[in-house]
């Protein structure tokens, strides 16, 4: 498909009919295709006290959790909108977060990530509130873990802060997406990273930021048939395409977990698969499939089986229907 923009409403009208064709309930038998399989899910872009879909996308997550047994959440950024928390103390703690991801499936870690939103509050409260919470993990800005599959495959997941990365957030001397002090960290973060994909004999690799690489979306123009159509190019961010892809594709990352836009998406650049999963609550107003394989503006959030040999993708919306799925072959 060739499409340029796509609307809400075409873009649900495109995927009717692939959708009524692949509708079916997660469980463990479409997770452990391939070997039994560790599971999780991810959401991004979600903290709006209930509203604009989130808590649509939470009870379907929370039954999505149960069906496949997943044993942590991911949330790539942009945690509470508009401006992050105040303290570990904000109400949001509990009207974005506690009182809305509340199903017992969901009372699991959850490994998170700052987005440009959090970092117009204090950001720090966020990594605090782990003394707070017996779920919510952010050991530090930047971090890795690892888990492992019942076949015995071993995952290792590299969490990094991508908003000290983008230059426009320094336009304004970092006043509105308070970033300034983590400036000098993006080398040291960068390098970081560069050297724990090389040390790492884990079977699959996977890096999560806020803000994608390469997307769907497209720059220079906001709708199909702009006078500046000629100047539109492939969506995503030049300062990440510059800094973090080469390192992604050195150490041929296959899956790079990301937000910041509005949608659920699928862009497959060089040896990485590139998911965004921000539908978590408020959506984008367009969507675009140009350079993507998939892109939906509809709420939801991705669901994740790995084994030995395969990594499998799921795209879900708020009404449990399968939108698209990505299975990724182990590394050679």
């Amino acid at each position: 498909m060739t499409s340029h923009d796509i609307t809400r409403r075409r873009a649900m009208g495109t995927l009717a009919a692939a959708t009524a064709a692949a509708v079916w309930p997660l469980s463990r038998a479409w997770a452990d295709a391939g070997g039994p399989s560790l599971t999780f899910l991810a959401i991004g872009d979600w903290g709006r006290h209930g509203t604009n879909h989130q808590r649509e996308v939470a009870v379907r997550m929370g039954k999505s959790a149960q069906e496949i047994g997943a044993r942590f959440v991911i949330s790539v950024g942009d945690n509470f909108y508009e401006d992050g928390v105040a303290g570990v103390d904000d109400p949001a703690w509990q009207t974005s977060f506690e009182q809305v991801y509340d199903a017992p499936s969901l009372q699991v870690p959850w490994n998170v990530i700052l987005g440009n939103h959090d970092y117009r509050g204090n950001a720090q409260a966020q990594l605090d509130y782990v003394a707070k919470s017996s779920r919510w993990r952010m050991p530090a800005r930047w971090y890795s873990y690892s888990d492992q599959a019942p076949d015995g495959a071993v995952a290792e997941f590299f969490v990094i802060d991508t908003s000290p990365m983008m230059s426009q957030y320094y336009k304004d001397g970092a006043k509105t997406v308070k970033v300034a002090d983590q400036k000098q960290n993006v080398p040291v973060q960068l390098a970081w990273l560069d050297q724990a994909l090389e040390a790492s004999k884990a079977d699959w690799k996977i890096v999560i930021g806020h803000h994608p690489v390469y997307s769907g979306r497209l720059i220079g123009a906001d709708r199909a048939g702009d006078p500046d159509e000629p100047t539109r190019r492939a969506g995503g961010s030049p300062d990440l395409i510059a800094s973090l892809d080469p390192i992604l594709q050195r150490h041929a990352v296959p899956l790079y977990l990301n937000g910041h836009d509005h949608n659920l998406a699928h862009v497959l650049h060089g040896q990485t698969h590139f998911v965004c999963t921000g539908a978590g609550s408020l959506l984008a107003d367009h969507c675009d499939l140009n350079g993507s394989d998939f892109c939906a503006l509809q709420p939801g959030f991705v669901a994740c089986a790995v084994n030995r040999q395969r990594l499998r993708v799921a795209f879900r919306d708020d009404a449990g229907a399968e939108l698209h799925v990505v299975d990724i072959a182990r590394p050679a």
